[in-house]
This record gives structure tokens, sequence and C-alpha cells, in this order.
């Protein structure tokens, strides 16, 4: 009886090197992991610590200004509310606003008097992956708007796509679209960045635009700098100096051709800035915050929350430009109906660890 002969099968080239591909990305994985990277956040919030934990910009107002919310569920989350306004510069007299939100999706709505139609859809289809679409409908020409939003959050690094005015309808693309991109290198810094591309109408010429960001972490304080590509250069720092005390600073630069002799071959360029400095002082029933610049002008707002269920605050904020010898001054309430049953779904939501929808 003859022999049989066994023959080996090799593995094919192909194969060889999808394994090797597969180790190599393998030990980069366990590489990563073992550095003990974190979240970074996203380009467009680099210096939310700054801008709006601590700056009164967004909470700056003027005229009289009252909100009334009611809320009628907690798990799901649906509330109303209803804000007035008068003398103010940027507030409609009447906003009547309506949320309805679950850990997987975020709505909300805004109509005012004027006819002024705004609305949010997000929806979270993973714990990494979140869709945002806005859309706002005014009466004015040039108002109306649309963005969606696509936003990956990973272990050690976080990817935003953005579509603004996105459309087809002239025979070519149009609109703004941005995409960012922002890793953690070590432990404390974090690299990014953010590329623009936009184009009003086919009869235009489409523009682009680039910027680089960094930023740094530290026990108790954060370093950001973002240099764009036109010559603008923001660079901002946060401190928290005790328990309820935070600074912050933000340095806003940008260097221009110069218009004088000489400007078209190389000239001096013109630097045009602006240096901004905050504190916020957080009180057991109020938060106080106060900022100044370098062209003069002084903010500060003040909440105060009242009553020991905290459904009452009342809000002042103030602004003196002394370059221009204008003094702005703003007064507010903000009403949160009470409502024990809707106090009782926030402890259980509380306890039960359930996560928060999709702002």
């Amino acid at each position: 009886m003859a022999e049989e002969k066994i023959i080996p099968i090799r593995p094919s080239a192909g194969t060889s090197w999808m394994s090797r591909m597969k180790d190599l990305y393998t030990a980069f994985h366990d590489k990563r992991d073992s550095l003990g990277l974190s979240n970074p956040g996203t380009v467009e919030n680099i210096s939310k610590e700054v801008t709006r934990d601590v700056f009164v910009t967004n909470q700056m107002f003027t005229g009289l200004r009252a909100d009334i919310t009611k809320a009628f569920s907690v798990a799901p989350m649906f509330q109303t509310s209803q804000g007035f306004s008068m003398g103010s510069q940027g507030l409609p007299p009447y906003t009547f606003m309506s949320s309805y939100g679950t850990p997987k999706l975020f709505l909300h709505g805004t109509v005012d008097n004027d006819g002024q139609l705004a609305g949010r859809a997000n929806y979270r289809w993973t714990d990494s992956l979140v869709t945002k679409t806005q859309a706002q409908i005014a009466p004015g020409p040039g108002q109306s708007m649309v963005q969606i939003d696509h936003d990956y959050t990973g272990k050690d690094f976080s990817a935003s796509v953005k579509a603004l005015n996105p459309s087809m309808l002239e025979g070519g693309m149009t609109g703004i679209f941005i995409g960012s991109y922002m890793q953690s290198i070590t432990p404390g810094l974090a690299l990014g960045m953010e590329a623009i591309w936009q184009r009003q109408a086919m009869s235009m010429g489409p523009d682009s635009t680039v910027s680089y960001v960094a930023k740094y972490r530290g026990s108790d304080w954060i370093a950001t700098a973002q240099l764009a590509a036109a010559g603008g250069l923001t660079t901002s720092y946060w401190r928290k100096i005790g328990e309820k005390v935070e600074v912050g600073a933000e340095l806003q630069l940008q260097l221009q051709p110069g218009m004088g002799r000489g400007a078209m071959m190389g000239g001096r360029m013109q630097r045009e800035g602006i240096a901004s400095i905050g504190a916020k002082y957080d009180f057991r029933t109020a938060s106080l915050r106060t900022q100044a610049d370098s062209n003069g002008k002084l903010s500060v707002t003040l909440e105060k929350r009242l009553l020991q269920a905290q459904a009452i605050q009342v809000m002042f904020a103030g602004e003196l430009d002394q370059l221009k010898q204008q003094a702005k001054v703003g007064l507010g309430v903000s009403i949160e109906v009470p409502n024990e049953d809707i106090m009782e779904q926030q402890e259980k939501a509380l306890n039960s660890n359930m996560p928060p929808p999709p702002y």
C-alpha cells in the first residue's frame, strides 16, 4: 500500500498581509489604552470653561425679562416655557418654548411674536454617535437656515461633521461645510484641526480655510490656543482657584496686511487684538460673574436663587462701556412652577442613573 504524503497548506500572501495588519492594529490599540488617554472634548467647545462658564457673554441681557417654566414629566422629560421681555435689544417681547427628551431623543421648539419659528431635533444612535439638526424659519429674507451635525465621541478623540444650508438646487453643491477632529496625545495634551469649505452660490467660487487647535489640561488649569490660516490667533487660560472661585482670560489677535506703501509686496502687518479677563464666584444660592476687556468694557451678572425649593431665580446684568460712554442694565426673574410629583420623579431619575437626553 502506497504511503500517502501530507502537503502542508501555506497561507497565501493576502492572508499573511491581513494578519500582519491585524497584529499591528492590535498592538497600536493596546499602546493607546496603556497611555490612559481621556476624551479631549470638541474643537467647537475648546475654550468653554472660559467663554461659557466664566465670561458673562451668554448671560448678558438688557431691559426687563421674565421666564415661566412648567414641567409636566421627567422620564420622558417634557416641559414648556414662556418668555417675556421689555426694552431688550436681542430678545423678542414674547417667546413660547417646548422641550421633550428621552435618553435617545431630544426635541425643542421655539416661536415668538414676530412669527419666527426655530426647532431642534437630536438623536443618539449609540453612546458615541449623535445626530443634531436645527432649523429656523423667519419672515425676513436670508434669515431662514438649516444645520445638520454628526458628532462622534471616542474614548480619546472627538470628530464632527456639520452642514449649514446645504443645497443642490443650483446644479451644484452650495452651503457651508465644517469638519473637525480632536485627539488626545498625552493625558494632558490634545491637538486638533478644523476645516471649513463654503460656497454661497454657483456663480461664486468656493472658499476654504483651515485652523489648528491645541489644549493642555493641568490639575486645576486649562490652556488653549487656536490658529487660523487667515492670521487669527486665539488663546485662553482657565484656572480653578478654590472650590467656589474660577478665573479665565482670553486673547484674540488678528494679523492683516498693512494698507500703506509696500503693502502689496509684503509690507508691515497690522495687528489688532482684544484681551479679556473674568472671574466667577459661586455662593450657596447665587453666582456672580465679572468681566473686563482691553476696550474699556466692564460687565457683571448676578444670579440669585430664592426660596428653599429654588423655584424662583432673580437675574441682574450690567455693562459699562467707558470708551463709548454707554451703560446697559438688565433685570430678570425666572419662575419654575413647583410640582411635588415632578420632584419625586427627579429624585428617582437621579437614583436610577438614567442618561440625559442628547442636548
